[in-house]
């Protein structure tokens, strides 16, 4: 039999890009067997996605309750230990929640709810059940965010005073000022997406990278969000100001309607001594800027680096380590943990950090609301 983890899929059917993504993670390392799921709420298509991918079709079930209730009666070595939800974001915490209080550990791609709420829920559900529950913040895979952190944590930059974070797209330019387009789009749609579009879906983001980083909690924000037409009920850009203390403060700037944009998420992280910078879209090169000296550039694969970030690179110094391999070293996490295996714990973002995610977004759309006033985070 094999000793791979059995997890069952919900959602990403289709030519869904991060049903993609996490087919392809979870096999990096071979600790997955995708067993089955609903990857689409109509039998048809979801029958004949399974069937284009080679997965048996007995445990391809009509609808989420059926695979509760089917994989249930078989036997616990046998039913699946881990679903991925990936699905609409309306449908994460009735999703999330049931798989908790049914024994179930959980991989929830983000925003892990639709309010701060239903994430408050869930953490007293998970407590009660004691399985693992990840959130897919897919960028705190890469390896070189990874070495960021350990340097920010072994104090290389001094005490961090300023902190900066840009994820600019464009895909929803085209979308935006068309009406017909705006109004059948599902992420502007609060019933399906929540209060949220930019900050809800990127912004959210940003907002865990900053903190993953720094080691440190944002305290306050303060948000100018941009709607453009009267009848758009979601942001679709915006930035927000953060405070992390009296002396550590910094900005998040998110946009959708960035033209021309394609997937620009930068980071930096400045501290007395010097400052880090990161860049998605050349993710492989991590920038350390020292005053006097050259800029340093570090690169994946070189014993330089830390632990962490050496245990999450899979090739040789000078080939390239993308999107796929980040979410992988998620999914390797992971794996660890539900065979309560050791793991540090920057190897996989948890339910707080999704719950963290949820107060964030509500205090951004707050803020604005209420004309720009600076609005604070539980702690």
């Amino acid at each position: 039999m094999s000793t791979k983890i059995r997890l069952g899929v919900l959602g990403g059917g289709g030519d869904s890009l991060i049903g993609v993504l996490h087919r392809i993670a979870s096999a990096m390392f071979d600790q997955f067997q995708i067993v089955g799921g609903v990857f689409n709420p109509i039998w048809k298509e979801n029958i004949g996605f399974a069937e284009k991918i080679g997965l048996p079709t007995d445990r391809i079930y009509k609808d989420f309750d059926t695979l509760i209730n089917e994989e249930l009666e078989l036997p616990e070595d046998q039913r699946m230990q881990v679903v991925s939800i990936l699905t609409p974001n309306f449908l994460h915490f009735p999703m999330a929640k049931k798989l908790l209080e049914n024994g179930f550990n959980v991989i929830c791609e983000k925003p892990m709810t639709t309010s701060y709420e239903e994430a408050k829920i869930l953490k007293k559900t998970l407590k009660k059940a004691k399985t693992i529950f990840a959130v897919t913040y897919t960028y705190t895979g890469y390896p070189m965010i990874r070495q960021m952190r350990e340097m920010i944590k072994k104090g290389v930059i001094g005490k961090v005073q300023k902190i900066d974070a840009q994820y600019y797209q464009g895909w929803i330019n085209p979308i935006i000022h068309d009406e017909k387009q705006r109004a059948a789009t599902w992420r502007l749609n609060p019933e399906k997406s929540g209060i949220s579009c930019c900050i809800g879906d990127i912004g959210t983001h940003a907002f865990d990278m900053i903190e993953y980083l720094s080691g440190l909690k944002v305290d306050m924000v303060l948000a100018d969000l941009n709607y453009l037409y009267k009848d758009n009920k979601m942001d679709v850009d915006g930035t927000v100001l953060i405070r992390v203390s009296e002396n550590v403060k910094g900005v998040i700037r998110t946009s959708q309607i960035a033209t021309g944009e394609e997937n620009n998420f930068t980071v930096q992280i400045y501290g007395e001594k010097a400052g880090l910078k990161w860049a998605q879209e050349n993710p492989n090169y991590l920038y350390l800027l020292e005053d006097g000296k050259p800029i340093n550039i570090l690169k994946p694969g070189h014993t330089y680096n830390s632990d962490i970030s050496l245990e999450g690179t899979k090739l040789p110094p000078g080939h390239p380590e993308g999107i796929f391999d980040s979410m992988g070293n998620i999914y390797k996490g992971i794996a660890k943990a539900i065979r309560n295996e050791p793991y540090d714990k920057g190897e996989f973002p948890t339910i707080i950090d999704g719950a963290r995610g949820m107060n964030f977004i509500e205090c951004a759309v707050e803020s604005h609301q209420k004309g720009n006033v600076w609005v604070k985070l539980d702690n």
